[in-house]
């Protein structure tokens, strides 16, 4: 359900371009992605917190949440809920 939104602030935070249109579901993220340092992360919390109007915890953020792109749309589905 919002995989899309997710990957459109992905891509827009990482400044991917083209390379954003070949991420799935499954696209690993973390160590994969280059541009997705530790300070990308901070800057994707915050664009997602902006965008879906939540705030996130630290203690809530694990590396499996940015394990695929999958499993960063899962969570921003379960905060959604």
């Amino acid at each position: 359900m919002y995989l899309d939104d997710v990957k459109r602030i992905l891509a827009d935070v990482l400044s991917l371009g083209d390379a954003a249109n070949s991420l799935t579901e499954q696209s690993p993220l973390l160590g994969s992605i280059p541009e997705l340092d530790s300070m990308a992360v901070v800057n994707l919390i915050g664009a997602l917190e902006e965008h879906f109007g939540f705030a996130i915890d630290d203690d809530e953020i694990s590396a499996s949440t940015f394990e695929t792109l999958g499993s960063l749309t899962a969570f921003v589905e379960q905060k959604m809920a």
